[in-house]
């Protein structure tokens, strides 16, 4: 997948747009105005990120969106047109909640990184998806918020990747008041990593990307599977985890040639074993 392809949706338009340039693959959302995660969303960019992990080409992940809202979570229409089902949609509400979440999972077993690249509002599980992913860079205009309780439905399932991005009472502040947080204070509860004016976020989240796109895809594989690893275990399981981690690391092909370059003073060769 070496050249710009969409997801196939409709000949008009893809829920998803796919455009790969020197390893970094774009993901957009592109179902404005809105971005919402229908269950035809979450199908396609499942699908795409299970592609990206499979594709050899593929060493970064950017998360994009078209229009002036980055995502506001589940459709409600079409959550709500399922309570006329003959179970009054339970069978429909966990079809999609259990899909958004395999959607945020693999983003988090994803062996390559993967950014958020935010302009505009993200709300709910759109909130959701820019937690779970492992950097964030937003414009200075974004603004986030998990408004569930607001319409008699806590926001459960974007409270687990907001809770592990944000401070514990930052993140109940968010999800007990359902007010929007503007960008700063996303920045300073700890959801994003960088705010920058909307002209200079492609160029920002691209210099990112291509910065961890240069470097060995096996060591940001094993990094990245070890963060999250560690982060839930105990502080000494946590220390014998990575010590192991470590070690595995060290006999890598990649190791051996990173730390030669380094002690000789030149470019690494990287071959990702």
């Amino acid at each position: 997948m070496s050249e710009a392809t969409a997801v196939p949706v409709t000949d008009e338009g893809a829920l998803v747009v796919r455009q790969l340039s020197d390893g970094i693959l774009r993901l957009t959302l592109n179902n404005p105005p809105a971005n919402a995660l229908s269950i035809a969303v979450l199908d396609v960019l499942k699908t795409a990120l299970d592609d990206a992990g499979a594709d050899t080409d593929v060493r970064v992940v950017v998360i994009a969106a078209a229009g002036k809202v980055f995502c506001a979570g589940h459709d409600l229409k079409e959550l709500t047109a399922h309570r006329a089902d003959e179970d009054r949609g339970r069978a429909f509400f966990e079809k999609t909640m259990r899909q958004c979440s395999e959607v945020m999972m693999t983003i988090t077993r994803l062996p390559k990184p993967v950014i958020a690249e935010v302009d505009g509002l993200a709300t709910a599980a759109g909130c959701q998806l820019v937690a779970t992913c492992d950097l964030a860079i937003c414009t200075d205009t974004s603004t986030f918020c998990t408004p569930g309780v607001n319409i008699g439905l806590f926001c459960s399932t974007p409270m687990v990747a907001v809770s592990r991005g944000a401070h514990r009472k930052q993140a109940m502040e968010m999800l007990l008041t359902g007010e929007a947080i503007d960008a700063s204070t996303a920045k300073e509860f700890g959801l994003v990593n960088r705010i920058v004016p909307r002209e200079y976020l492609r160029t920002v989240s691209d210099k990112y990307a291509s910065t961890i796109a240069s470097k060995s895809s096996l060591t940001l594989k094993i990094g990245k599977e070890a963060f999250y690893q560690q982060i839930e275990r105990p502080l000494a399981e946590a220390y014998d985890y990575t010590a192991w981690v470590m070690t595995e690391n060290m006999m890598a092909r990649d190791a051996e040639e990173g730390i030669g370059a380094f002690l000789d003073k030149r470019d690494p060769k990287w071959t990702d074993r």
